[in-house]
C-alpha cells in the first residue's frame, strides 16, 4: 500500500501564496497565543500538536475480580470524577447498521411524549433528513391535540457546520421553529477560539477546523442512543459507525438531557427569522471576553456533571446500606458519561482514557478503532508502553470519507496512511510488533467512521468494558472540539455477547497491515513533526 509522493505536494497546492502566507501567520499566532503550541501550515488538515505529557490519574491495579461488584471495584475510580449510573444490562442494545440507527430514531420520535433531544455536528439537507424532520412535525402536531402539549424538541448543533451553504441545518429546522416556537429549541454552539480577525478571514468549511460541537446523543423520553454518527444521509445508509441504545434508563437520559441543555445555554439560539442571539446574561462566544465565556460555560456544564456525580454517589450509598430485595431485574451494568471540552477547561474523558490505557495489563486485549487514525502523542506513548495486546482498526484509504475529494481534501486519506506507517515504525523499533497490530477496514461503496474501544480482561473471551461516542482519540477530540462518550462496564453476558459480536463483525471486514517497518520517503522539506501537526479532522 504505497503512499504516492504527490499527496504531499497536493497538500500545499490548495492556496495562493499570498493567502497561504497570511492564513498561516494568523493561525500560527493564534494557536501560539491560546494553546502555547506551534500552528499548522495548513488549517484544513488541522493540527496534531505535541502536547505535554500530563500524568494520568493515579493508578492502583486491583487483584482479580469476579461478578459485577468485582468489575466495579476494578473501575470504581471513574466514579470519583464522573457520575456512575447502575442499570440493567438487558436494557442496552447494540445497533449494527446505519439503517437500524435511522429506523430506531424515527420510531422513537413518533412515540415520544415528553422530550426529543438531538445533539449532533449537523443535520443534513437530503430527503432522509427531511423525513426525520417530518416525523418530529407529526409528533409535535399530535402533542398539540392536548390543551397543554408536553412534548419539547431540542437540537444542539455546531454553528459553523450547521450554517454552511444557503440550504443548511438551520433552514431545515426553521419551519418547525416558526410553527412550534414554544416547543422547539435550536442551539448552535460557536467555539470561542474563532473570533476577531481570524473569524473574518477564515472561509466557510475551513472555519470548522478551529473547533466544533461534536457530541452525538439522541434522546427520546427516557431512551437514549449514543453514537459517533451525525444526522446525515450517508450515516443512515452506507457510512459505518457505532451505536448503542439505552432503553428506559431515566437517570442516564436525564443526565444527557441536562448536559445538552447546559451546552445549549451557552450557545447561540436560532430564531424563527433565522437570526441568532445569546440567552440573556450569557457571555457571547466570539464578541465577549474569551476567558469569561470559557469560565461561565465551564461552570454551567460542570454543575450538571458534579450534581449528577454527587447524587449518584449518594444513591449508591443508600442502596448499599439498604439492599432492595424486591428487585427482579439485576443492575449488572455501569454507565460512566465521559465529557471532553478542552476549550472550556473540561478534560474528564482524556483523564479516564489515559488511565484505561495505562492500566491495560498483560492479561488484557484492547480493540481500538478510529475512523481517522491520528492518536495523540500521549495516547501513542501509552499504547507503546503498555503490556496489553492492541488491535487497532482504522479506515483504509478507499473507505475514508475524504477519498476522491478534490484539492487539498483529496490528500487526507494518504496522510493518514503516512501517520499509521510512522506509528508502526515506532512499534517495530521497540520490538512490539507481536503485541500491537494495525488493521484496515475495507468495504466496497462504504465509508468508515466507527470509533471507541472494547476491553477484554483476565483472559476472558468477551469484553467487559467499551467506550462509545464521539471522540476519535486524536488532537481535535482532546483539544479542540466538544466531545462525549460513555464507558459501559458490564457483567451481563447477553450484553457482552452483543459487544463481542459488534467488535468481531467490524474486524472481519479488515486486513492486517504493515507487517514490517518501512522507510518513509519524504519528498518535501517538511519534518515528520510538521506532518504530525497536520492531520486530525
Amino acid at each position: 500500500m504505497a503512499a504516492p509522493k504527490t499527496w504531499k505536494r497536493l497538500v500545499f497546492s490548495g492556496y495562493t501564496p499570498a493567502f497561504s502566507w497570511v492564513f498561516t501567520r494568523i493561525t500560527d499566532r493564534f494557536f501560539r497565543t491560546h494553546e502555547r503550541r506551534r500552528g499548522s501550515a495548513v488549517l484544513l488538515l488541522a493540527p496534531l500538536l505535541a502536547e505535554a505529557d500530563s500524568a494520568p490519574l493515579a493508578s492502583s491495579k486491583p487483584p482479580g475480580f469476579t461478578g459485577v461488584e468485582g468489575l466495579h471495584s476494578r473501575f470504581h475510580w471513574m466514579a470519583d470524577h464522573v457520575p456512575a449510573f447502575r442499570v440493567p444490562g438487558g436494557r442496552i442494545c447494540v445497533l449494527h447498521s446505519p439503517d437500524e440507527f435511522y429506523q430506531a430514531m424515527k420510531a422513537r420520535i413518533k412515540t415520544a411524549k415528553s422530550r426529543v433531544v438531538m445533539a449532533s455536528l449537523y443535520l443534513g439537507t437530503g430527503p432522509l433528513e427531511q423525513d426525520l424532520v417530518d416525523c418530529m412535525e407529526e409528533a409535535l402536531e399530535r402533542s398539540q391535540e392536548d390543551h397543554a402539549p408536553d412534548l419539547k424538541v431540542s437540537f444542539l448543533l455546531d454553528y459553523t457546520r450547521g450554517s454552511r451553504g444557503k440550504h443548511n441545518s438551520r433552514t431545515m429546522l426553521l419551519p418547525l421553529l416558526q410553527r412550534f416556537p414554544e416547543q422547539m429549541r435550536v442551539s448552535l454552539y460557536h467555539t470561542p477560539d474563532l473570533r476577531g480577525l481570524l473569524r473574518l478571514l477564515v472561509p466557510e468549511r475551513f472555519n470548522e477546523t478551529i473547533g466544533v460541537q461534536h457530541i452525538k446523543a439522541y434522546l427520546f423520553d427516557n431512551s437514549l442512543i449514543i453514537s459517533g454518527a451525525n444526522l446525515s444521509d450517508s450515516y443512515f445508509t452506507n457510512r459505518q459507525d457505532r451505536y448503542v441504545l439505552l432503553e428506559d434508563c431515566e437517570e442516564v437520559a436525564d443526565f444527557f438531557a441536562e448536559l445538552v441543555g447546559a451546552v445549549g445555554d451557552v450557545s447561540l439560539q436560532l430564531q424563527p427569522d433565522n437570526s441568532v442571539h445569546m440567552m440573556e446574561g450569557m457571555v457571547h462566544p466570539y464578541k465577549g471576553n474569551r476567558a469569561d465565556f470559557s469560565a461561565s460555560a465551564q461552570r454551567r456544564i460542570m454543575e450538571v456533571v458534579n450534581t449528577a456525580r454527587v447524587r449518584q454517589s449518594m444513591l449508591e450509598a443508600e442502596c448499599t446500606e439498604v439492599p432492595d430485595s424486591d428487585v427482579t431485574v439485576p443492575d449488572d451494568t455501569w454507565i460512566f458519561p465521559l465529557v471532553q471540552m478542552k476549550p472550556l477547561g473540561i478534560h474528564l474523558d482524556e483523564q479516564v482514557t489515559k488511565r484505561l490505557l495505562t492500566e491495560a495489563g498483560g492479561d488484557s486485549v484492547v480493540y481500538l478503532t478510529s475512523g481517522y487514525f491520528n492518536l495523540t502523542r500521549t495516547y501513542m506513548q501509552l499504547v507503546l508502553g503498555a503490556a496489553a495486546d492492541y488491535r487497532i482498526l482504522m479506515a483504509s484509504p478507499e473507505v475514508n470519507g475524504f477519498f476522491g475529494a478534490k484539492g487539498v481534501a483529496g490528500a487526507i486519506p494518504e496522510a493518514y496512511v503516512h501517520l499509521a506507517r510512522q506509528f508502526y515504525n515506532k512499534v517495530c523499533q521497540l520490538g512490539q510488533q507481536s503485541r500491537v497490530h494495525l488493521h484496515e477496514y475495507h468495504r466496497p461503496d462504504w465509508t468508515f467512521h466507527a470509533k471507541g474501544l472494547w476491553y477484554y480482561v483476565g483472559g476472558r473471551d468477551r469484553p467487559c468494558l467499551t467506550l462509545i461516542g464521539s471522540p476519535n482519540f486524536g488532537y481535535r477530540s482532546v483539544h479542540r472540539d466538544l466531545e462525549a462518550q460513555i464507558a459501559i462496564v458490564t457483567e451481563n453476558e447477553e450484553l457482552q455477547m452483543q459487544l463481542q459480536q459488534e467488535q468481531e463483525v467490524l474486524y472481519q471486514s479488515s486486513t492486517q497491515v504493515f507487517s514490517r517497518p518501512e522507510v518513509m520517503d519524504i519528498s518535501l522539506s517538511v519534518t515528520d513533526e510538521k506532518w504530525d501537526y497536520m492531520c486530525d479532522l
